[in-house]
């Protein structure tokens, strides 16, 4: 196995490494995948030094969970930390977030995975009040108590979210959109996070793909694949499928952010990269559906730390969001 950079996961105090391992591309929201390739692509992750896999609950209703179960219990010799995720079984509903409906999302985990004790439990981008409710976390405080959970934290849509979570004592780390095209968490959330000793997961690291500097205009995703069925929020949040923003905008954008990229490195390993080295980042989760994406991911942190990716560099990337991407995103979230 390689080495690979760890940094501490907040209030976990687990150490993770700095590119873990999404897993949502193994669910079946990005296209079928069979459970031997999902397991190469674990494989990958893990001898790569990935140490981290991030999934949910509701990624092929419980199959990204469940492949995860399966899969460590074949590598004892895999120390990985997962962290899943919970609250997208029901409706999006203020009251349907109380310990009852908790106990019974964690078990259904608990057994997916495989395991008495769940590493980290993430509420999955809740509506907006959630993330205010005293009984919510006393909720969450008595599932650590039972030893259901080590440790809980949440997932955001919006920096306002995360900046109320991060201020409650017992939330370990923050997930939020952040990749070279959703620039506003720097502003604030990082610095807070930080401050806080609050982890920060970097999730949509390469914008669906669009930061691969693979696709066009032209390019046809398979019509089970979100990017085709989610591009204007007709299944859940629009933020989620090219973090957001216009395909065709988000493609001329990618154009130039490929040309950024340094000698020796691809675009998307560039843009991991980028997010790799702000403040306050502990891991970014790229998902990957070959063994190929997975090495390549992993790769990334291996690139030189700052200053490798020049000043220079870095103003471009700012220049490029302020001028095609600010507008756009902002005036959503």
């Amino acid at each position: 196995m390689i080495l690979m950079e760890q940094r501490t996961l907040g209030r976990t105090g687990r150490d993770v490494s700095v590119v873990g391992q999404g897993t949502w591309q193994l669910g079946g929201d990005w296209g079928e995948v069979e459970e031997s390739d999902a397991f190469d692509v674990l494989d990958a992750a893990v001898d790569s030094g990935v140490t981290f896999f991030d999934t949910a609950d509701v990624y092929g209703d419980g199959r990204s969970e469940q492949l995860i179960g399966r899969y460590l219990k074949n590598r004892p010799d895999a120390d990985i930390f997962v962290a899943t995720k919970m609250g997208r079984r029901a409706d999006q509903l203020p009251e349907n977030y109380v310990l009852d409906n908790f106990r019974t999302w964690n078990d259904r985990s608990r057994a997916n995975l495989g395991t008495d004790t769940l590493d980290l439990v993430q509420l999955h981008c809740p509506p907006t009040s959630v993330y205010s409710s005293d009984a919510v976390y006393d909720a969450l405080d008595t599932l650590v108590d039972e030893q259901r959970i080590a440790a809980y934290a949440v997932s955001v849509e919006t920096c306002a979210e995360a900046l109320t979570a991060i201020a409650r004592p017992g939330v370990a780390s923050v997930q939020i959109i952040l990749n070279p095209f959703r620039l506003k968490p720097l502003d604030e959330v990082l610095p807070a996070a930080a401050a806080a000793g609050v982890g920060i997961i970097a999730r949509v690291p390469l914008a669906s793909g669009l930061l691969s500097g693979k696709y066009t205009k032209d390019t046809v995703f398979g019509p089970d694949d979100h990017r085709t069925y989610n591009r204007h929020g007709e299944a859940f949040d629009q933020g989620e499928t090219f973090s957001g923003i216009d395909y065709t905008t988000g493609i001329e954008a990618a154009a130039e952010f490929a040309e950024l990229a340094p000698e020796g490195a691809t675009p998307a390993q560039t843009a991991l990269r980028w997010i790799i080295q702000q403040p306050g980042v502990t891991s970014v989760i790229p998902g990957a559906r070959s063994v190929e994406q997975a090495r390549a991911n992993a790769a990334a942190a291996a690139l030189p730390p700052l200053p490798p990716l020049p000043q220079s560099t870095l103003d471009a990337v700012r220049e490029l969001y302020d001028r095609s991407i600010r507008a756009e995103v902002h005036g959503r979230w």
